[in-house]
């Protein structure tokens, strides 16, 4: 893969996004899986250490020189500890609000990449017709998942799991911008990965000893299988494409696809659950896919300039 930066996602950019998108809304249901023997904050903690082992084992193959000095480490720690604090976050919040709760505050991420994105590059800024995009899709978004705003048992600190989504949201996008808006952004994908699983799965490992979490002793293969989707096809595997694609195509563009992952999770509720599918999910579809269509639109003279060169 080349190291020029694009003004826009082609092709293979696109089918790397959807690929991931699915990975991601599959997790969803690799999570929960493993939840019923792996505590929360353990399981993200173990998943991060795994997909970091395999990423140094990965870089020594190929003679990537991830360990050496080159100016990224304070962009590094911080984009670890806001990786780690995201996934707290997240985690933390479901034991007290639905995941459906969390997961629309999640995907409020690539709202604070827009707002952000343009004091770090002005050639990313949305014009309003992309705004308008973007607010489609997540509506889209908000529909399909508007059963969890419903449901009249909820439990009494709702608001806090649902305050720390929006914490999660936040870090989310943050973590985005540290990654373009830093020496990261023309660092190897692969040591800006490595900062993020190593520095996570540390600290997430020790936030779940000090948490006093109980550690399953004989976990079945259901739970081991879980984990290793996650450690090696999600935090290793999908991130490392993620964050390629961060460091060659507009982060706009990019955050604006992530809306399509909680669509695919309740898609992967439907295959691999048998959750029903509903006229609320097809809706969703057609306004996400929709909203995408019109952010990633180029600008007129942008396209009328490419076919006058091609």
């Amino acid at each position: 893969m080349s190291d020029d930066r694009k003004t826009h996602l082609d092709a293979r950019a696109i089918a790397l996004l959807i690929g991931c998108c699915a990975i991601w809304g599959a997790n969803q249901v690799s999570v929960k899986v493993a939840l019923h023997e792996v505590p929360p904050l353990l399981q993200a903690g173990l998943r991060s250490l795994g997909a970091a082992a395999l990423l140094v084992l990965w870089s020594r193959l190929r003679g990537l020189r991830v360990f050496d000095a080159d100016g990224t480490g304070r962009a590094g720690v911080l984009a670890g500890a806001l990786f780690a604090a995201e996934f707290g976050c997240y985690f933390t919040g479901l034991q007290f609000t639905s995941a459906s709760r969390m997961v629309v505050f999640l995907y409020l991420s690539p709202f604070v990449v827009a707002l952000g994105m343009p004091f770090i590059a002005r050639s990313e800024g949305l014009r309003p017709l992309q705004i308008v995009g973007l607010v489609l899709a997540f509506c889209g978004v908000l529909w399909a998942f508007a059963e969890g705003f419903t449901h009249s048992a909820a439990a009494p600190r709702q608001w806090l799991g649902d305050a720390l989504g929006l914490a999660g949201a936040l870090l989310w996008g943050l973590t985005t911008l540290v990654l373009r808006g830093s020496r990261l952004s023309t660092a190897l994908p692969e040591k800006t990965l490595l900062y993020q699983l190593a520095i996570s799965g540390l600290a997430l490992t020790a936030a779940s000893l000090w948490h006093g979490e109980p550690w399953p002793v004989q976990p079945s293969a259901l739970a081991l299988g879980s984990l290793a989707f996650q450690m090696v096809v999600v935090s290793f595997a999908s991130y490392l494409v993620w964050f390629w694609l961060v460091r060659h195509y507009p982060a706009t563009r990019l955050a604006a696809f992530t809306l399509l992952t909680p669509v695919f999770g309740l898609l992967a509720g439907v295959l691999l659950l048998g959750e029903p599918i509903t006229l609320r999910l097809m809706v969703a579809l057609a306004a996400v896919c929709l909203g995408l269509v019109v952010v990633n639109r180029a600008p007129r003279r942008a396209a009328d300039a490419a076919r006058q060169v091609a």
